[in-house]
Protein backbone atom coordinates (compact mmCIF):
# COMPACT_ATOMS: atom_id res chain seq x y z
CA UNK A 1 0.00 0.00 0.00
CA UNK A 2 2.76 1.98 0.95
CA UNK A 3 4.75 2.11 -2.60
CA UNK A 4 1.18 2.58 -4.39
CA UNK A 5 0.79 5.66 -2.18
CA UNK A 6 4.14 6.71 -2.73
CA UNK A 7 3.66 6.48 -6.82
CA UNK A 8 0.29 8.14 -6.89
CA UNK A 9 2.46 11.45 -5.39
CA UNK A 10 4.86 10.72 -7.37
CA UNK A 11 3.11 11.09 -10.40
CA UNK A 12 0.72 14.21 -9.20
CA UNK A 13 4.15 15.75 -8.09
CA UNK A 14 5.02 14.81 -11.88
CA UNK A 15 1.99 16.19 -13.37
CA UNK A 16 2.86 19.50 -11.30
CA UNK A 17 5.79 20.00 -12.60
CA UNK A 18 4.82 19.33 -16.00
CA UNK A 19 1.76 22.02 -15.37
CA UNK A 20 4.07 24.83 -14.08
CA UNK A 21 6.47 24.04 -17.09
CA UNK A 22 3.76 24.62 -19.77
CA UNK A 23 2.45 27.76 -17.80
CA UNK A 24 5.54 29.15 -18.04
CA UNK A 25 6.27 28.30 -21.65
CA UNK A 26 2.87 29.79 -22.77
CA UNK A 27 2.83 32.58 -20.67
CA UNK A 28 2.24 35.41 -23.52
CA UNK A 29 2.24 32.80 -26.69
CA UNK A 30 -0.19 30.81 -27.89
CA UNK A 31 0.21 27.84 -29.79
CA UNK A 32 0.00 28.10 -33.42
CA UNK A 33 1.57 24.65 -34.55
CA UNK A 34 2.22 21.46 -33.16
CA UNK A 35 3.07 17.54 -33.71
CA UNK A 36 2.07 15.32 -31.45
CA UNK A 37 3.14 12.53 -33.21
CA UNK A 38 -0.19 10.64 -31.88
CA UNK A 39 -1.22 8.49 -34.41
CA UNK A 40 0.77 5.02 -35.54
CA UNK A 41 2.45 5.38 -38.99
CA UNK A 42 3.83 7.73 -41.18
CA UNK A 43 4.29 10.94 -39.80
CA UNK A 44 1.74 13.03 -40.79
CA UNK A 45 2.16 14.09 -44.89
CA UNK A 46 0.55 17.61 -43.84
CA UNK A 47 3.62 18.60 -42.11
CA UNK A 48 6.43 16.50 -43.02
CA UNK A 49 8.20 15.41 -46.54
CA UNK A 50 11.33 13.05 -46.63
CA UNK A 51 15.34 14.01 -47.16
CA UNK A 52 16.40 10.81 -49.52
CA UNK A 53 19.78 9.01 -50.08
CA UNK A 54 23.01 10.36 -49.50
CA UNK A 55 22.18 13.88 -48.57
CA UNK A 56 25.50 15.70 -46.96
CA UNK A 57 28.74 16.20 -44.97
CA UNK A 58 30.01 13.17 -46.51
CA UNK A 59 27.81 11.32 -43.97
CA UNK A 60 27.60 6.84 -43.83
CA UNK A 61 23.84 6.85 -43.78
CA UNK A 62 21.18 6.49 -46.63
CA UNK A 63 17.91 8.54 -45.80
CA UNK A 64 15.08 6.46 -46.16
CA UNK A 65 11.33 7.59 -45.16
CA UNK A 66 11.07 4.09 -44.38
CA UNK A 67 13.29 4.83 -40.83
CA UNK A 68 10.90 7.62 -39.49
CA UNK A 69 7.48 6.51 -38.34
CA UNK A 70 4.86 7.21 -35.26
CA UNK A 71 4.31 4.43 -32.35
CA UNK A 72 3.07 4.71 -28.88
CA UNK A 73 2.91 8.71 -29.19
CA UNK A 74 6.52 8.63 -30.35
CA UNK A 75 8.22 9.97 -33.55
CA UNK A 76 10.90 7.36 -34.05
CA UNK A 77 13.67 7.67 -36.29
CA UNK A 78 16.06 4.97 -36.87
CA UNK A 79 19.47 4.08 -37.15
CA UNK A 80 19.94 0.51 -39.07
CA UNK A 81 23.20 -1.04 -40.55
CA UNK A 82 22.11 -2.89 -44.04
CA UNK A 83 24.20 -3.37 -46.88
CA UNK A 84 22.59 -3.33 -50.31
CA UNK A 85 23.43 -1.62 -53.43
CA UNK A 86 23.79 2.59 -53.95
CA UNK A 87 21.49 2.55 -57.03
CA UNK A 88 23.43 6.22 -57.63
CA UNK A 89 26.26 4.07 -57.80
CA UNK A 90 28.86 5.46 -61.03
CA UNK A 91 32.65 3.66 -61.45
CA UNK A 92 35.28 5.95 -61.29
CA UNK A 93 33.44 8.58 -59.68
CA UNK A 94 34.97 11.49 -57.21
CA UNK A 95 31.75 12.68 -55.48
CA UNK A 96 31.14 10.55 -52.18
CA UNK A 97 27.61 10.26 -53.35
CA UNK A 98 27.92 8.12 -56.23
CA UNK A 99 31.42 6.76 -55.39
CA UNK A 100 29.90 4.20 -52.82
CA UNK A 101 29.38 0.92 -54.14
CA UNK A 102 27.04 -0.47 -51.62
CA UNK A 103 24.60 1.37 -48.92
CA UNK A 104 26.07 0.04 -45.99
CA UNK A 105 23.84 1.98 -43.40
CA UNK A 106 20.26 3.67 -43.04
CA UNK A 107 18.52 6.08 -41.18
CA UNK A 108 15.81 9.27 -42.08
CA UNK A 109 15.44 12.80 -42.37
CA UNK A 110 12.12 14.73 -42.32
CA UNK A 111 11.24 17.61 -42.97
CA UNK A 112 8.25 20.49 -42.71
CA UNK A 113 9.57 22.56 -46.29
CA UNK A 114 6.97 23.46 -48.08
CA UNK A 115 4.61 22.48 -45.70
CA UNK A 116 5.51 24.24 -42.40
CA UNK A 117 7.38 27.48 -41.66
CA UNK A 118 7.30 30.47 -39.24
CA UNK A 119 8.70 33.99 -38.24
CA UNK A 120 10.02 34.04 -34.66
CA UNK A 121 8.47 32.48 -32.06
CA UNK A 122 9.20 30.03 -28.78
CA UNK A 123 9.71 26.55 -30.44
CA UNK A 124 9.68 23.45 -28.19
CA UNK A 125 10.99 19.90 -28.42
CA UNK A 126 10.44 16.77 -26.16
CA UNK A 127 13.07 14.00 -26.90
CA UNK A 128 15.79 11.57 -25.96
CA UNK A 129 18.42 11.26 -28.32
CA UNK A 130 21.26 7.96 -28.54
CA UNK A 131 24.79 9.09 -27.69
CA UNK A 132 26.51 5.89 -28.98
CA UNK A 133 29.66 6.14 -30.97
CA UNK A 134 29.01 7.80 -34.27
CA UNK A 135 25.73 8.93 -33.89
CA UNK A 136 24.49 12.21 -35.17
CA UNK A 137 21.32 13.27 -34.27
CA UNK A 138 19.70 16.95 -34.61
CA UNK A 139 16.66 19.19 -34.11
CA UNK A 140 17.32 22.27 -36.99
CA UNK A 141 16.14 25.14 -39.25
CA UNK A 142 16.72 27.01 -41.90
CA UNK A 143 15.24 29.70 -43.92
CA UNK A 144 13.81 29.37 -46.94
CA UNK A 145 15.12 32.00 -49.38
CA UNK A 146 19.49 31.81 -50.45
CA UNK A 147 21.59 29.19 -50.89
CA UNK A 148 23.41 27.68 -47.51
CA UNK A 149 24.74 29.05 -45.36
CA UNK A 150 23.34 32.65 -46.75
CA UNK A 151 20.11 31.51 -45.71
CA UNK A 152 20.48 31.18 -42.16
CA UNK A 153 20.85 27.68 -40.17
CA UNK A 154 19.81 27.50 -36.37
CA UNK A 155 20.55 23.95 -34.58
CA UNK A 156 18.61 24.08 -31.70
CA UNK A 157 19.59 20.40 -30.90
CA UNK A 158 22.64 18.62 -32.61
CA UNK A 159 25.13 16.39 -30.72
CA UNK A 160 27.97 14.30 -31.83
CA UNK A 161 31.23 13.38 -30.51
CA UNK A 162 30.17 13.26 -26.57
CA UNK A 163 28.75 16.51 -26.58
CA UNK A 164 25.29 18.40 -26.95
CA UNK A 165 25.72 21.97 -29.06
CA UNK A 166 23.47 24.93 -29.78
CA UNK A 167 24.82 26.55 -33.26
CA UNK A 168 23.49 29.35 -34.87
CA UNK A 169 25.64 29.76 -39.18
CA UNK A 170 25.07 33.05 -41.20
CA UNK A 171 26.79 33.56 -44.64
CA UNK A 172 30.12 34.78 -45.40
CA UNK A 173 31.78 36.08 -48.77
CA UNK A 174 33.33 32.98 -49.54
CA UNK A 175 30.50 30.28 -50.98
CA UNK A 176 30.00 27.43 -48.89
CA UNK A 177 31.24 28.96 -45.86
CA UNK A 178 29.49 29.88 -42.62
CA UNK A 179 30.61 31.80 -40.14
CA UNK A 180 29.54 29.46 -36.62
CA UNK A 181 27.78 31.03 -33.45
CA UNK A 182 28.43 27.97 -31.05
CA UNK A 183 28.08 26.49 -27.13
CA UNK A 184 28.71 22.70 -26.53
CA UNK A 185 27.75 20.64 -23.27
CA UNK A 186 29.62 17.09 -22.31
CA UNK A 187 26.69 14.93 -22.06
CA UNK A 188 27.22 10.61 -21.03
CA UNK A 189 24.90 8.12 -21.94
CA UNK A 190 22.95 8.11 -18.43
CA UNK A 191 22.00 12.00 -19.30
CA UNK A 192 20.67 11.14 -22.74
CA UNK A 193 18.67 7.82 -21.75
CA UNK A 194 16.25 10.37 -19.97
CA UNK A 195 14.22 12.65 -22.48
CA UNK A 196 15.06 16.27 -22.41
CA UNK A 197 13.53 19.56 -23.26
CA UNK A 198 15.23 21.55 -25.96
CA UNK A 199 13.93 25.57 -26.40
CA UNK A 200 14.22 27.79 -29.05
CA UNK A 201 13.06 31.89 -28.44
CA UNK A 202 13.41 33.69 -31.58
CA UNK A 203 12.26 37.12 -32.03
CA UNK A 204 13.21 40.71 -33.77
CA UNK A 205 15.67 41.68 -30.99
CA UNK A 206 17.89 37.90 -30.60
CA UNK A 207 17.84 34.09 -31.04
CA UNK A 208 18.49 32.35 -27.89
CA UNK A 209 18.36 28.61 -27.44
CA UNK A 210 17.94 26.29 -24.17
CA UNK A 211 17.71 22.56 -23.15
CA UNK A 212 16.14 21.82 -19.66
CA UNK A 213 15.36 25.66 -19.36
CA UNK A 214 19.01 26.07 -19.10
CA UNK A 215 20.40 28.82 -21.90
CA UNK A 216 22.99 26.99 -24.17
CA UNK A 217 23.52 30.28 -26.18
CA UNK A 218 22.12 33.81 -26.96
CA UNK A 219 23.09 35.91 -29.84
CA UNK A 220 21.60 39.13 -30.60
CA UNK A 221 19.79 39.87 -34.44
CA UNK A 222 21.94 42.59 -34.68
CA UNK A 223 24.74 40.43 -34.99
CA UNK A 224 23.30 37.73 -37.02
CA UNK A 225 23.51 40.12 -40.64
CA UNK A 226 25.16 37.45 -43.60
CA UNK A 227 29.19 38.49 -43.12
CA UNK A 228 29.22 39.15 -47.27
CA UNK A 229 28.32 43.49 -47.42
CA UNK A 230 25.05 42.33 -48.22
CA UNK A 231 23.22 43.59 -45.07
CA UNK A 232 20.73 40.51 -45.95
CA UNK A 233 20.22 38.98 -42.32
CA UNK A 234 18.88 35.33 -43.05
CA UNK A 235 17.03 35.50 -39.41
CA UNK A 236 14.49 37.76 -40.74
CA UNK A 237 12.67 35.59 -43.00
CA UNK A 238 10.96 32.66 -42.38
CA UNK A 239 12.55 29.02 -41.56
CA UNK A 240 11.64 25.56 -41.98
CA UNK A 241 12.15 22.51 -39.62
CA UNK A 242 14.26 19.24 -39.62
CA UNK A 243 14.58 16.27 -37.64
CA UNK A 244 17.14 13.76 -38.80
CA UNK A 245 19.32 11.45 -37.37
CA UNK A 246 22.82 11.03 -39.24
CA UNK A 247 25.50 8.41 -38.76
CA UNK A 248 29.37 9.12 -39.29
CA UNK A 249 30.25 11.59 -41.96
CA UNK A 250 32.42 14.84 -41.02
CA UNK A 251 31.41 15.06 -37.97
CA UNK A 252 29.63 12.03 -36.05
CA UNK A 253 32.91 10.12 -35.30
CA UNK A 254 33.16 6.26 -36.35
CA UNK A 255 30.12 4.27 -35.97
CA UNK A 256 31.99 0.82 -36.97
CA UNK A 257 31.38 -0.43 -33.26
CA UNK A 258 28.13 0.32 -32.15
CA UNK A 259 25.47 -2.48 -31.90
CA UNK A 260 22.26 -1.21 -34.14
CA UNK A 261 19.31 -0.40 -34.60
CA UNK A 262 19.99 3.23 -32.72
CA UNK A 263 16.45 5.39 -31.83
CA UNK A 264 16.17 8.94 -31.61
CA UNK A 265 13.11 9.51 -29.98
CA UNK A 266 10.45 13.19 -30.38
CA UNK A 267 7.47 13.53 -27.73
CA UNK A 268 6.25 15.94 -28.94
CA UNK A 269 7.94 19.71 -31.11
CA UNK A 270 5.35 22.62 -30.38
CA UNK A 271 5.60 26.20 -32.24
CA UNK A 272 3.99 29.45 -30.07
CA UNK A 273 3.92 32.71 -31.01
CA UNK A 274 3.28 36.55 -29.30
CA UNK A 275 -0.34 36.86 -28.72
Amino acid sequence: MGRTIGFVLLMAMCSSVQAQHDKNITEGYKLVWADEFNKDGAPDPANWSYEKGFVRNEEHQWYQPENAYCKNGYLIIEAKKENKPNPNYMEGSKDWRTNRKNIEYTSASIITKNKQQWLYGRFEMRGKIDVSKGMWPAWWMLGVNKRWPSNGEIDIMEYYRDSLLANIATGTATPNKAYWYSKKKPVDAAWASQFHVWRMDWDSTAIALYVDDSLMLKVPMNDLVNKDGSGFNPFKQPQYMLFDFAIGGMNGGDPSQTTYPKKFEVDYVRVYQKD
